[in-house]
């Protein structure tokens, strides 16, 4: 008598964990993308998040091809380079009753898409936006990035001359209300954080160091696997309690600091890093400066604000999304076209 093959896994919602999976990976072997993604995969399916709620949006670059690598029942938009933002504006506006994950990379973040990029944080438009920083463009043969640092040398032995832009000090002083940078090759840290990048509501900017390992993951680089394992610097210990989950202590009394999230969640942060506060923006941005200057690499959550509100609350949208309301309701008749071309007259 055969034994009998024991049930998959399943999550809050009764779904196992291949039903966040994807298509086959193309990029190469360690890629630090791939290691994201299946975060992404963790996190989603620990939360309990149905995957047709979620709109995956991409524009252009080996980073943008990562969408396919996870949760293949969702939607997603490819877009053209640069241009992620707008699109992902478009579709929140149209629907702003799903889960948005965006999946960037730094040239298309940093340079092309500079322009829409700001926009999106000072909108605080709820949605995660993910960069996936290796410091090169890997399309195109790995020239270097804007996020590349300065004395960083490429595999031909090119050293960038350039200030790199901090994505993070950015978004911070723009408007985002969720600041973080990670490593890809940090497992624990990564996974809290997409975590309670979930459960917030606003925008979400990861910045998530994601060695290339084809074109800088050698000596010389500022964003390989080795540099960041010497001198990565977490600021703070990162946990997660989802609001579905026991609270349990496992830190001591005075160094940790709960901020709940919109979901009832919890983000619960121990300090390593002096008495960082990640809610006070100027310090977050000062200590970022600083370590820029101290040829340090900080990870962790640098600035949460869960009480600011978004660009769909200030637009005051209806429940029901746009999209689903009939041309009754969204498109105005006929007599109101008429009294606008005589009131023009």
């Amino acid at each position: 008598m055969g034994t009998a093959t024991p049930a998959p896994k399943v999550n809050r919602i009764g779904l196992p964990i291949v039903d966040y999976r994807g298509g086959k990976s193309t990029l190469c072997a360690g890629c630090g993308h791939n290691a994201i993604s299946e975060r992404i995969i963790d996190a989603m399916f620990e939360m309990g998040v149905e995957p047709e709620r979620v709109m995956k949006m991409s524009g252009i670059g080996c980073s943008s091809k990562s969408p396919a690598y996870f949760m293949s029942r969702s939607h997603s938009f490819n877009s053209v380079h640069g241009r992620m933002p707008s699109v992902s504006t478009g579709a929140i506006l149209a629907n702003h009753q799903m889960i948005t994950l965006g999946v960037s990379g730094d040239g298309d973040t940093a340079s092309i898409g500079m322009g829409q990029f700001v926009h999106l944080l000072r909108r605080n438009l709820p949605m995660i936006y993910i960069i996936e920083d290796n410091g090169v463009y890997g399309l195109t043969k790995g020239q270097f990035s804007a996020t590349a640092d300065i004395g960083s040398k490429l595999k031909t032995g090119v050293i960038n001359d350039l200030p790199a832009i901090d994505t993070c000090a950015m978004a911070i002083q723009l408007g985002a209300t969720f600041v973080g940078r990670s490593f890809s090759g940090d497992k624990k840290q990564l996974l809290s954080m997409l975590k309670a990048a979930i459960a917030h509501k606003g925008t979400v900017m990861l910045d998530v160091i994601s060695p290339c390992v084809t074109f800088n993951d050698h000596e010389g680089s500022t964003k390989s696997y080795k540099f960041m394992q010497e001198y990565d610097e977490p600021i703070n210990e990162v946990g997660f309690i989802a609001s579905f989950e026991d609270i349990a202590v496992d830190y001591d009394s005075g160094q940790v600091l709960d901020v709940e999230m919109h979901d009832g969640s919890s983000l619960r942060l121990r300090k390593l890093h002096e008495d960082y506060d990640p809610t006070n923006k100027a310090e977050a941005v000062k200590t970022l400066m600083q370590a820029h200057d101290n040829n340090e690499v900080l990870t962790g959550v640098f600035y949460i604000d869960t009480q600011k509100p978004t660009f769909t609350d200030l637009l005051n949208l209806v429940d029901t999304p746009l999209a689903t309301l009939p041309e009754s309701v969204t498109r105005p008749p006929k007599a109101a076209l008429d009294t606008l071309m005589h009131n023009l007259q």
